[in-house]
Parts: C-alpha cells; sequence; structure tokens
C-alpha cells in the first residue's frame, strides 16, 4: 500500500520535478526555434536561389532578343538590296506633271482682325451714388461721362482695327498675286520644258534625266547620288557616268549570337563569296534598275538608247589615293528593253546575258571593267550633277556665303536680298516675310567664326533690330553661340543659328555646304558617347569612381509640378573652364563628351552622364544646378522644389547612391544643387549646395563667370 510522500522532502521533491519541466520545456522551445529558423533560413536560400536563376533567365532572355534583332535587321537589310530591282520596277515612273504646282493660294485669314470691337452697353453704366437728388444728379453725369469715354475709346479702337485690317489685306493681296504669278511662271516653265524634251534639247535632256535619278525613291538610304551626263542627239542617245554602292553596303555580318559562357555577343561572319556574290547582284540591280528609271520617264520620244557606266568610289589599295573605278557598263535599245520582265530577271544574268553589259567579276577588289562610251566621248558639253565635294562654308567668299544665306531665306518661302556692302547699318542680308499675320521685315547678320559668337555680336543685333524697326533679327554663323549668347536672345525677337544648324538647313533645302572637313569648327563633339563601364560603389556621400568605370548617370528626382532645367558646370575652383563647359539645354555636351545631358530613365525627371576620370585635368569641380524654366513656368519660384536628391547610378542603371540636396525656397528660381570636388587621391566626393538666386539661371551662371547682360 503506497502513500504520498509528505513533509519538507516531498515539497522539495515536486519542486525539482517541475523546474525539470520546465528546463526541458524550455530546451524544446530553443529547439523548436532553431528548426523554424533553419527552415526559414532554408526558404530564403531557396528563394534567393530561384530568383537568381529567373534573374539570369530573364537576363540571358534579354541578350538573346538583342542578338536576335541585330540578326533579323541584317536580314531585313539583306532582303532590301535582294529585292532592290523588283520594288523599284513597282514604283511609279516620274513625271513632269509631279513638278506642276497647284493654284492654291491660302485664303486671307484676318484673325483677331476679324472681330469687330464691342461697343459699350448702355444699360450697363447705372448711376452709384448717394440718394439726395444732387447726388443723384453726380452719380447719374458720372455714369455718363464712362459711357462716352469708353464709346469713343471703343470707336477709335475700331478705326485702328479696320486701318490695320486693310493693310493686312494689302499686304496679302500683293503676296497672294506674287505667289500666283511664281506658280505660273513655273508651270509655264514646265511646258516649255516638254517641248524642249521633244525637240531634244541636249541641256534640257540632260537636266530632266538627271532629276529623274535623283527623285527616285527607289534607292535606299546611303546609295550614292551622282552623275555626268551627255546627249548625243543625232542617235537620241543618253551616255551617263552613274555612281554605285560601295561594297560596304552589304554587311560583313550574317547574324548575330549571343554567348552565356562570356556575356558577349558574337558576329557570325558573313561568307566571302556569298557576300561578294551579293555585291555583284546589287550592282547588276542598280544599273538595271536606272536604266529602268530613264526610260520608263521618257514620255517625248528623247531616248532610243542608253549608255550607262556604273563607277564605285573608295581609295585605290595601290597607289592609296582617292579615285572612281568603274565596275559595270552596258548599252541599251530602247526596243530590246522592253521586252525585258524586269521583275523576274536574274540580275546578273540580265545584265551580262540578255544586254551584253559588263560587270567586274571581283568589284569588291575594285577590278575595273571598260566603259563603252565615256560622256566626254560624245562632244558635247558634259554635265556633273549630284552628291560631289560640297563647298566649304570656311572658306567660301565672303559675299558668296551672304549670298546662300539669302537663298536659303527664299527658299523658305522669305523675299530675301543681300545688302550693299557699305553703309548697311550692320546688316547683311534683309529678308520679309509675306506672312499677313506673322510675318514682317528681318534683318540677318552672317559671322563667319571659327570660335563661340560673343555675347557682344547679339547685343549688337538687338541695337540693329530696335534701331531697324525690324520685327526680328538672325544671327547666322558658321561656329556657334555660349549660353551668354542664349541667356540674353531668351524672351527677345532674336534667333541663333549655329553652324550645325545652318548645314541641316541647308541640305533641308536641297542647298549645299559643309563645315571644313563635315563638323563645325571648335563645336563640341556631336559622335555618341561611349558606353559607361560598371563601376564599384563608393561610400555614402561620395562618388568615388574606379579606375575601369567610365561614366555614371546622375538621376533627378524632385516633388512639384514646377518645370525646371537641370545644368552642369565643370569648373576650376569657382569659375567655369568656359562657355562650352556649361552643360544645359542649348549645349547638351561638353567637348570632350565627359559630360553631357542625356534622356532621364524611368524614376527620374532629369539626368546628367559624367565620366569622372574623362573630365580635365584642371578641372576640380562639377557643379549641378536647377532652374525655373521661364517659358513653361515663367512667374514660379522654387517653393515647390522639395524631397529632391541626386541618384547616383553605374551604368547598368543599378543604384549606388542617394544624394539629398537642398529644397528649393519662395521667390527663388534658381538653387546650386550641390557640387562633386575632386580630392587629393582622385576621388570625388560630393557637397551639399544650397545657394538660391532670385535672378534666375543668368544671376546663377554669373557667379561662376559666364557673361550675361
Amino acid at each position: 500500500m503506497s502513500r504520498r510522500a509528505g513533509g519538507l522532502l516531498g515539497v522539495w521533491a515536486e519542486q525539482q520535478r517541475v523546474a525539470q519541466r520546465q528546463r526541458e520545456g524550455q530546451h524544446q522551445a530553443v529547439l523548436r526555434q532553431q528548426r523554424d529558423a533553419e527552415r526559414v533560413q532554408r526558404e530564403y536560400a531557396r528563394d534567393v536561389a530561384r530568383m537568381q536563376r529567373e534573374q539570369r533567365a530573364a537576363y540571358r532572355q534579354q541578350r538573346e532578343a538583342d542578338a536576335l534583332r541585330r540578326t533579323r535587321e541584317l536580314e531585313q537589310r539583306v532582303a532590301l538590296l535582294e529585292g532592290l530591282l523588283a520594288a523599284g520596277c513597282r514604283a511609279p515612273a516620274f513625271s513632269v506633271e509631279s513638278l506642276r504646282r497647284g493654284e492654291d493660294i491660302a485664303p486671307f485669314s484676318p484673325g483677331p482682325l476679324g472681330e469687330p470691337v464691342a461697343l459699350p452697353d448702355q444699360r450697363f453704366y447705372r448711376p452709384q451714388g448717394s440718394w439726395t437728388p444732387s447726388g443723384r444728379a453726380q452719380a447719374e453725369q458720372d455714369a455718363r461721362a464712362r459711357f462716352e469715354r469708353d464709346w469713343y475709346a471703343a470707336q477709335a479702337a475700331e478705326a485702328r482695327r479696320v486701318e490695320q485690317l486693310a493693310a493686312h489685306r494689302r499686304q496679302y493681296d500683293t503676296w497672294a498675286a506674287e505667289r500666283l504669278t511664281e506658280i505660273r511662271t513655273h508651270n509655264a516653265g514646265l511646258a516649255g520644258t516638254v517641248a524642249a524634251l521633244g525637240d531634244g534639247d541636249a541641256e534640257t535632256v540632260v537636266e530632266f534625266f538627271s532629276a529623274v535619278l535623283f527623285a527616285s525613291t527607289a534607292w535606299p538610304e546611303g546609295f550614292p547620288r551622282e552623275v555626268s551626263a551627255a546627249y548625243d542627239r543625232r542617235v537620241r542617245g543618253l551616255v551617263l557616268d552613274w555612281d554605285l554602292p560601295g561594297h560596304e553596303v552589304v554587311p560583313e555580318a550574317k547574324g548575330v549570337k549571343y554567348l552565356p559562357s562570356t556575356d558577349q555577343e558574337k558576329e557570325v561572319p558573313r561568307p566571302v563569296t556569298q557576300r561578294r556574290a551579293l555585291y555583284r547582284d546589287v550592282l547588276a540591280q542598280s544599273v538595271l534598275l536606272a536604266v529602268r528609271e530613264l526610260f520608263a520617264a521618257d514620255r517625248f520620244g528623247a531616248l532610243e538608247a542608253i549608255t550607262l557606266n556604273g563607277h564605285i568610289g573608295g581609295v585605290d589599295p595601290a597607289t592609296g589615293l582617292a579615285g572612281r573605278v568603274c565596275v559595270a557598263s552596258v548599252v541599251v535599245e530602247r526596243a530590246a528593253f522592253d521586252r525585258l520582265n524586269l521583275e523576274r530577271v536574274a540580275a546578273v544574268d540580265c545584265l551580262t546575258g540578255a544586254l551584253a553589259g559588263r560587270l567586274s567579276a571581283k568589284p569588291d577588289e575594285r577590278v575595273a571593267v571598260a566603259a563603252f562610251r565615256a560622256p566626254d566621248q560624245v562632244g558635247s558639253d558634259v554635265v556633273v550633277q549630284g552628291d560631289g565635294e560640297e563647298p566649304d562654308l570656311l572658306a567660301m567668299d565672303p559675299i558668296a556665303f551672304e549670298g546662300l544665306v539669302a537663298e536659303l531665306f527664299r527658299a523658305r518661302g522669305l523675299q530675301a536680298v543681300t545688302t550693299r556692302r557699305s553703309n548697311d547699318g550692320g546688316v547683311d542680308v534683309e529678308a520679309l516675310d509675306p506672312d499677313p499675320i506673322s510675318g514682317g521685315s528681318i534683318v540677318v547678320q552672317v559671322k563667319r567664326y571659327r570660335n563661340t559668337v560673343p555675347p557682344a555680336a547679339v547685343r549688337d543685333l538687338f541695337g540693329t533690330v530696335q534701331g531697324a524697326g525690324a520685327n526680328k533679327g538672325v544671327l547666322v554663323t558658321t561656329s556657334k553661340f555660349g549660353p551668354g549668347s542664349y541667356t540674353f536672345a531668351n524672351g527677345k525677337p532674336l534667333t541663333l543659328i549655329s553652324g550645325t544648324e545652318l548645314v541641316e538647313l541647308l541640305h533641308q533645302h536641297g542647298l549645299r555646304g559643309r563645315l571644313g572637313s563635315g563638323g563645325p569648327v571648335g563645336a563640341p563633339a556631336s559622335g555618341p558617347v561611349p558606353a559607361p563601364v560598371p563601376g564599384s560603389a563608393p561610400a555614402a556621400g561620395s562618388a568615388s569612381v574606379e579606375a575601369d568605370a567610365d561614366f555614371n548617370l546622375l538621376g533627378m528626382v524632385w516633388s512639384g509640378s514646377t518645370a525646371l532645367d537641370v545644368c552642369a558646370l565643370v569648373c576650376a575652383g569657382n569659375r567655369v573652364l568656359g562657355d562650352e563647359w556649361f552643360v544645359f539645354f542649348n549645349n547638351p555636351s561638353t567637348p570632350d563628351g565627359s559630360v553631357a545631358a542625356v534622356a532621364a530613365p524611368p524614376g527620374d525627371r532629369a539626368a546628367v552622364r559624367v565620366g569622372f576620370d574623362r573630365l580635365p585635368s584642371r578641372a576640380d569641380r562639377l557643379v549641378l544646378v536647377a532652374a525655373v524654366d521661364p517659358e513653361v513656368n515663367p512667374e514660379a519660384d522654387l517653393r515647390e522644389f522639395t524631397d529632391a536628391g541626386i541618384r547616383l547610378r553605374d551604368d547598368s542603371g543599378v543604384e549606388l547612391d542617394r544624394l539629398v540636396v537642398s529644397d528649393g525656397r519662395p521667390g527663388e528660381t534658381a538653387l546650386v544643387l550641390g557640387s562633386f570636388r575632386r580630392r587629393a587621391g582622385g576621388d570625388w566626393d560630393f557637397v551639399l549646395g544650397g545657394k538660391g538666386y532670385r535672378g534666375g539661371l543668368e544671376e546663377l551662371v554669373g557667379d561662376f563667370g559666364i557673361e550675361v547682360e
């Protein structure tokens, strides 16, 4: 028979058992926590591994997609070359009628001047005054006086409107009559051209059929267009030398493959024999297509035969000198050519077989063939037209250069003449925009400079505009303008045309011109900035760039709806290196390309790409500033510029650091965000700015030595 232990020993034993159970429970809880933690760690490791695999797979898919896209681009280019002749034959033939201009003149549009001035309504001129008889009388007298004053003012405004409307109508009628006369003169000239073609006038025939080749839409981009031609009236034969594309027109690569092992794209070379065969086929197609374009446009019986010699340019490897080589030649009778179905022929066989022409066996090696007949053997004058050497604007005669600028304005539909060489008042070209609403007189100054145009020249132009009472002033240069010039011209009736813009405008309107070897003297490099190389992340608050890193991306973020311009200044101390080292909307890159304004990536509102190691050795500071855009928000200030920061990224978009900058303050329109400063060891640290300016970007850049007046 058992019994429960009692006394002190029993109590103590029970306490020991309870303590033991508690220790065991705690131990089991610790074990469970360890097992749970290990399970969570394993699950996390699996998730990380899966995410990394998915990221690697997504990255690989992206690279493979890029390689596939480039391969398809190459295939599309080759398909375009292979189908050149067939596509060209389906295009409509050139016609003289396509040059005829319609006599549709824009109707007169009076705009706001067409609305009469509203006369005041006497019902709205109630007496306002006291209840006393004398007060009411005075109030009625005051109301009547206000009404009469407003009525007479409205009558005067209406009279001015009628006078201005009549003046604009007269100006429009003069412009419309001149425009109609110009159109009718042009169309009458076309009738004369048709008659001259029918009579076989040699000069007209050569000019017309040269225009046929130039106007054709069948030639792919990059194909040359230069012709030397002569016309043999006795046999109604056109003899011409026509430039053909070089061997580089056929892509060297057949495709692009992505190699995951090296994370690189590798071009698959096109076999040499395949590339040579395709190039010969392209040359044969080009010759046949040119002949087809000429015969198809001849609706006047001017051509019975065509002799075409195809030339390619380049450098002769034997002499190292540039020269042209004849690689194809053919004599084609119209009757024989009309029997061909060009959309289905094999171009090489057709040229060398059916037409008995000549085609170089190795045009890629500049192996020449003998031309059947050259234009200078015809006996008449040879006319050369096309993409030959363009005149160098920097070396052009000053008077000829001014004439070219005047011709550009005329090509844009304005009336323009050059001024006399003396007593011209600083005006080189006088232009008139005939638009009855927005037109007016324009004074043009021409500066053939090689260095940056100083702001003083822009100020002088503004004075000339005011002195001449002109509506607008235009300054044209072969060089460029600095930020001081653009800042002064902002908001004034001034237009600044730099050298690169001038060349682009000339080409847009069919005129010719280049700047030296092709780029403006002293202009920033226009080529693409080399792709940045990933760098290592710097410490917080620092922009240290490793030696193997070329570029970093500085992305700007901020709150508020105010439109801002983010700019950068490359400085030595507190002075900018020069106007061209101020990167802003009219100067998007430094001369060496080390700093450039670029499109902002998603999430950023502005971005600047910087190669810290590429900055000049004399530069020790890169200053970032922000200013209110006066054209978008003329009345705004920086009070809404809050929560601002700079996201420092590497080239792949990985955020290395976020640098906080100061908020804007009411009344300020420009702000120094901060500066990256070169330290003794070569690293770049970020120093917070915060100085604000009430005078906008103009006042700010003046503190850094940029001349603005």
